[in-house]
């Protein structure tokens, strides 16, 4: 069972990308557009660390900001030896014309059981029209 009352180190060991992409052939009830994105998670130390949880802060018009939490990503749990990558694939619907993601992943490190925090910057989720 995880302890979300662990005093969780800030690290810079583990480097987290997103890109998403418009879905315009996608639709979802109640969202005026769909978003996959793609996340690229790479253990940039010497320890080896397993991906424990997931947090996100969806900014989005009509619905606000809204938090998604669990465990894992995609239901896996991986674990990355040093220099390893993860990558997977997933959605977001969005209710207005863009919104956006941010958040961070719980990472514990095997052999010291180290609890790790892996921030997730900011990215936009907007159709590529409105750019223009």
């Amino acid at each position: 069972m995880f302890n979300l009352h662990l005093v969780l180190e800030q690290t810079d060991k583990i480097t987290i990308t997103a890109s998403p992409k418009h879905q315009p052939d996608q639709e979802i009830r109640g969202a005026r557009h769909v978003f996959s994105y793609s996340v690229t998670i790479t253990n940039n130390s010497y320890e080896t660390v397993q991906l424990l949880r997931r947090h996100w802060y969806i900014t989005d018009g009509v619905f606000g900001e809204r938090e998604v939490e669990g465990e894992g990503v995609i239901g896996q749990q991986p674990t990355l030896e040093p220099g390893e990558r993860f990558e997977y694939q997933s959605w977001c619907p969005v209710s207005e014309d863009y919104g956006s993601m941010r958040g961070y992943f719980t990472f514990t490190e095997l052999r010291t059981s180290k609890m790790l925090r892996a921030e997730i910057n900011t990215f936009l989720l907007m159709p590529e029209e409105a750019l223009n």
